[in-house]
């Protein structure tokens, strides 16, 4: 990415809107692919089935294209999802209202981000170390928390958010039995798309975005401009962790329930996603759009393939394929 503080304007490389055509080429040939083999796969109904298992992962890849525009990693999103979706859960069990709660878990889930911050700036440890020890003190935190067991019984309420729709039709049919016309866009996808929107402009349109390219880029260079190049780094994980804290509300209102289990592996979805998208894990290079582009691209491989009866197994081998990929045409991308 070229970057010119003075006008605030942010060029893009030819060779970035390259790489996100080329994800998106590789996620209509997987669409046409799938659809080739299952004829279910086009349907409405399993479209929508995309759109809700992608909001998570497109949450927490919107997040981690934050920081790794920076020239950082956050491998703690997965835990900061548990620990979040758990604070989230007991403020609800204790009775607090569910609006009230989920902002709660969201605060938590910033806080941790706000810790992954200062430590690295502050301590100067490398950020894979960093987030590294507060993915294990986040999900410890979140078992502890809940000695390990499900909290359930958080009422409906707390499952509209992860199973509501909006425009959902249901006709009443003769012999009084209701049958659904359209399911409805799923509250998680509409949520998604007003983030990544939020997300796109923040990058885009404000200084906050330009003085994170600015310090991917070239961090000395951002120093010397005037960039205040911790604050930046410490802005960019707590967003992270804060969106980390509303996938896992998201999540654990899916499963009407709180898990401390959940959101194991989740960091390296989201980091894939970026990835795939055309972001540079040597910082300076990333795109909203093209995390959701890499994030869909997970989506329609796992769903895809479940569909054709592929073990989990094999699936995380394809994945991780995928991922090294991805992570090799960075690499030839940034030699060029």
């Amino acid at each position: 990415m070229a970057l010119t503080l003075s006008t605030g304007r942010i060029a893009t490389n030819p060779g970035d809107t390259l790489q996100k055509l080329s994800a998106l080429a590789t996620l209509l040939l997987l669409a046409a692919a799938f659809s080739f083999g299952n004829q279910a796969f086009l349907s409405v109904h399993n479209g929508l089935t995309i759109l809700l298992q992608t909001s998570v992962i497109g949450l927490l890849g919107i997040g981690m294209t934050m920081v790794i525009i920076t020239g950082g990693i956050d491998l703690s999103v997965g835990s900061v999802l548990a620990l979040s979706g758990t604070v989230t859960g007991l403020m609800v069990k204790a009775g607090m209202p569910v609006p009230l709660a989920m902002a709660l878990g969201v605060c938590a889930g910033a806080a941790c981000g706000l810790v992954n911050g200062l430590i690295i700036t502050k301590l100067r440890i490398t950020p894979f170390v960093a987030s590294l020890g507060m993915m294990m003190m986040a999900r410890g935190l979140a078992l502890q928390l809940t000695g390990a067991a499900p909290i359930s019984q958080l009422g409906q309420a707390f499952g509209v958010l992860g199973n509501g729709s909006l425009f959902r039709m249901v006709e009443r049919m003769p012999n009084g039995l209701s049958k659904v016309v359209f399911p409805g866009i799923p509250y998680p996808a509409i949520l998604l798309v007003l983030v990544a929107i939020l997300a796109a402009y923040v990058l885009r349109r404000r200084a906050l975005g330009r003085h994170i390219y600015a310090t991917g880029s070239n961090e000395e260079a951002a120093r010397l401009s005037g960039v205040d190049v911790h604050r930046t780094k410490i802005a960019a994980y707590v967003m992270s962790g804060a969106l980390a804290g509303l996938a896992g509300n998201v999540l654990m209102s899916r499963l009407v329930t709180a898990q401390p289990n959940e959101g194991v592996m989740y960091e390296l979805d989201a980091i894939a996603a970026a990835v795939i998208g055309g972001a540079s894990l040597m910082g300076g290079a990333g795109t909203i759009s093209g995390t959701m582009i890499g994030a869909f691209i997970i989506g329609v491989l796992r769903n895809g393939l479940n569909m054709a009866g592929v073990s989990s197994f094999i699936q995380q081998i394809i994945i991780g394929f995928v991922v090294i990929l991805a992570v090799f045409i960075d690499q030839l991308r940034s030699r060029k």
